[in-house]
């Protein structure tokens, strides 16, 4: 009875073990340990069987004492490197059998206290494999006819104990050319080796001697482009693992990394894709709106001085400009960034902690030789090329739709305007303006309305939200194109898979980058490739959108992903009013078109009022001054960049540069103030009272008028009603208001500096008291005289309301 229960749980743990075997995705990384390196067929991608040359992706059988590759037999002593049953105390790297003392290099079971290192079923808690593989090149980028396949890299143990020696191998993807765009982010999901990874090139690998803990070690492969038999263009997985060579662990797999590959034999004749690459020059706004006069000029005061590297030898916005000269892009520029460069060129002060409002503590800018060149080089550098001049300080749109930035509308428009006509004079171009770029290219009515109230017919938008009329590939962004939408605005579609490839992507830009930039290389030559075989005949468009603040290691594979496309030829360089030509009839996808993710970005609606409010006083505070038009476009520019899309990256920068721009006109409206003063003594019945008006401005105070009201006329009254105020820049001025003192004693005075545009009240009141006294005695008479003929009016006004009552009753 016993031997026959555990002879029935032997044969229901291997029957349960063989469907395990064949059903699941995740096999045996390699064949048996004597199929390393030469292999005997590339069949083999699971477990060899007991007998013959044979094709196994599964089982093999075993009886008594055995060495097997797939699943084991559930009696004898045996060693397995495939798939384990799911109980018994083993320290395993694959499964081990029911029965016996096992080890196994496959797929850990369910249950057991097991350490994997390979591929492990879904209930247990997968571990990294012990080695971590990284390719530092892969030449040729894009395999074309013949040669050889060139891959070097380095392999590191990341386990906690020394590793026997191995092989480093390639495989090609089992499925052949990848078809769908789908299929490529498939790859890259792609944890453990599958079947889909297919078999090791046999003959093709690199021996890699023990490695101890921690160890490094570089490799390098050569495999003739006939052994990977690529069977057509198109982008193909490529794996490169290392596998355990002898001892009990043979065939184990230690450590992976995939990438993709790009084939385009010569014979191919794929219509190529009308490629736009735009190639932004933008950054985080550092002017302020605070300003330092002197007599000679007005410098502006910069919250930071980080665009002096920028613009420096080696800076990002350097090597940008340099390294998009001559290239088939289209430029786009933020007019701020240019008023920024021009503005350090000439002369500046750098706040000691950003959002400071006294520009005396700001020091002198050293960047002001670096902005020069830079400038040189640019113009330069997009002479006769295509440049879109973004809106001024490149406005979130989004965030403007979404949180009551109607009341902007109208600046932004204006400093749009400006903006191009600077972008214009300092480069010596025509830019083309008119083209909004949402954060993240999402697009929604709300968006769409907004951009068309600043004047924006063209908005580029992510492919993925717009859909044009018969789109070719459905709920795909390979279309691209431009779109017509309801209401007069242009959709230019961008390719929303590359654009999370390129957005996503920060590879350092040295040595330690070479693997991320690699792996980027390759994947968008697989997406680009991919694309173009979708319709293999259509003529069709493809436009590619990188970060705003692009990273230097993401252009330079930008530029290397063009060049490769166009010279094998499924690319073909085209500029950006091209890609706007007939635009197909369209509308926006069947949903809000903005991810809720996206909303925690945004700008809030609160920081937008306040906006709204330091426009209100921006305007006031121009009305006061004597050459208003610097100050009020000083304050303008600043509010226009308070609301930049480059804020959604920093928000606590947003928050303090917002607050700068308010502490600033704070300071402004206060520094335009009246003396304090307790009391003054009136002598006589005519005299004049000083009123002190103190001007803390960087300019001439003009545009104000004083005014003094008396809370007792009756005893004394200012005889001039308003007199109008000028005072220097940063010097007090003492206004003279001339009274009338009609009896002693004291009374109350308000004075009261107003606007004298509209008459409205500027700043705080002051309240003083004057003193009158030896007011002359016929002065008193008279005060007396008209009091008493007040007091008989009151006595006498109720006689005759009585009469009237009488006389309306008869």
């Amino acid at each position: 009875m016993g031997c026959g229960g555990t002879y029935g749980r032997a044969v229901v743990a291997t029957v349960t073990t063989i469907l395990v075997a064949i059903t699941s995705v995740p096999v045996t990384p390699t064949g048996s340990a004597e199929a390393v390196g030469p292999a005997p067929g590339r069949g083999t991608y699971g477990v060899t069987a007991a007998q013959g040359r044979s094709r196994a992706y599964g089982v093999t059988a075993a009886q008594g004492r055995s060495r097997a590759y797939g699943v084991t037999a559930a009696q004898g002593r045996s060693r397995a490197y495939g798939v384990t049953a799911a109980q018994g105390p083993s320290r395993s790297y694959g499964v081990t059998t029911a029965q016996g003392r096992s080890r196994a290099y496959g797929v850990t079971a369910a249950q057991s206290p097991s350490r994997s290192y390979g591929v492990t079923p879904a209930q247990s808690h997968s571990r990294s494999y012990p080695v971590s593989v990284e390719l530092a090149s892969l030449t040729p980028a894009v395999i074309r006819q013949g040669g050889d396949l060139r891959i070097t890299g380095r392999v590191t143990n990341t386990s906690g104990r020394r590793l026997g020696p191995a092989h480093i191998g390639v495989r090609i993807g089992a499925s052949g050319a990848i078809d769908t765009r789908g299929g490529l982010s498939a790859v890259a999901r792609r944890a453990p080796l599958t079947r889909a990874d297919g078999p090791e090139v046999p003959g093709r690998t690199a021996r890699l001697a023990a490695l101890p803990t921690g160890a490094e070690r570089g490799f390098r492969l050569t495999v003739p482009v006939p052994d990977l038999e690529l069977d057509d263009a198109g982008a193909y997985a490529l794996t490169v693992d290392v596998v355990r060579e002898g001892g009990p662990g043979a065939g184990t797999v230690l450590g992976l990394t995939r990438a993709h590959l790009s084939a385009y034999p010569d014979a191919t004749r794929l219509e190529p894709l009308r490629t736009t690459v735009l190639w932004p020059v933008l950054d985080i706004p550092r002017m302020e709106a605070l300003t330092l006069r002197t007599q000679d000029s007005v410098l502006p005061v910069f919250r930071d001085d980080e665009l002096t590297a920028a613009f420096g030898p080696g800076g990002r916005l350097r090597r940008l400009v340099e390294m998009g000269k001559g290239q088939p892009v289209t430029w786009v520029l933020d007019p701020d960034l240019i008023v920024q460069a021009r503005a350090m060129a000439a002369g500046y002060r750098v706040a000691r902690t950003p959002g400071d409002s006294d520009p005396q503590e700001a020091t002198e800018g050293e960047g002001g030789e670096a902005a020069a060149d830079w400038l040189a080089a640019l113009r330069r550098a997009v002479r006769g090329r295509e440049v879109i001049a973004l809106p001024y300080a490149d406005p979130d749109l989004a965030s403007l739709a979404r949180g009551g930035g109607a009341p902007l509308a109208s600046l932004l428009r204006r400093a749009s305007h400006t903006g191009r006509s600077v972008v214009d004079r300092a480069l010596g171009v025509r830019a083309r303006t008119g083209v909004g770029w949402p954060a993240g290219g999402e697009l929604d009515d709300g968006i769409a309305r907004y951009a068309k109230e600043l004047g924006l017919d063209t908005v580029l938008a992510s492919g993925a939200g717009v859909a044009s009329e018969g789109e070719l590939v459905s709920e795909g962004a390979t279309d691209d194109g431009a779109v017509s939408l309801e209401g007069g605005t242009t959709a230019l579609r961008y390719d929303a898979a590359i654009a999370a490839q390129l957005f996503a992507s920060h590879p350092a830009a040295g040595a330690s980058g070479e693997p991320a930039r690699l792996l980027l290389r390759q994947r968008l030559l697989a997406e680009t490739l991919t694309a173009a075989r979708e319709l293999p005949y259509a003529r069709r468009e493809l436009v590619m959108v990188p970060p705003r603040r692009m990273p230097l290691a993401v252009a330079r594979v930008l530029l290397t992903v063009v060049a490769e496309g166009r010279k094998a030829g499924w690319l073909e360089p085209a500029g950006f009013t091209a890609a706007l030509r007939k635009p197909t009839a369209g509308r926006l996808r069947g949903f809000d078109g903005y991810p809720l993710a996206r909303h925690a970005s945004e700008l809030p609606p609160a920081r937008l009022a306040a906006v709204v409010r330091d426009r209100r006083r921006m305007r006031a505070l121009a009305k006061v001054l004597s050459d208003a038009r610097a100050t009020a476009a000083s304050v303008r520019a600043a509010l226009a960049r308070s609301v930049a899309t480059a804020w959604r990256a920093d928000p606590s920068g947003a928050a303090s540069y917002q607050r700068g721009v308010s502490r600033y006109l704070t300071a402004s409206i206060a520094s335009v103030r009246l003396v304090p003063k307790s009391m003054v003594v009136v002598a006589g019945g005519s005299a004049t009272i000083p009123v002190t008006v103190d001007n803390g401005l960087q300019q001439d105070l003009t545009g104000v008028e004083l005014r003094v009201l008396s809370s007792r006329p009756e005893r004394l009254n200012a005889r001039d009603r308003a007199m109008p105020v000028r005072a220097s820049r940063a010097v007090s001025r003492t206004v003279r208001i001339r009274v009338k003192a009609y009896a002693n004693g004291p009374v109350r005075l308000t004075a009261q500096l107003y606007t004298t545009a509209d008459g409205l009240p500027w700043g705080a009141p002051m309240t003083f008291t004057a003193n009158v006294r030896s007011v002359p005695s016929g002065a008193v008479i008279f005060v007396l005289g008209g009091t008493a003929l007040i007091v008989l009016a009151a006595a006498f006004r109720p006689r005759r309301a009585g009469r009237a009552r009488r006389a309306g009753r008869r």
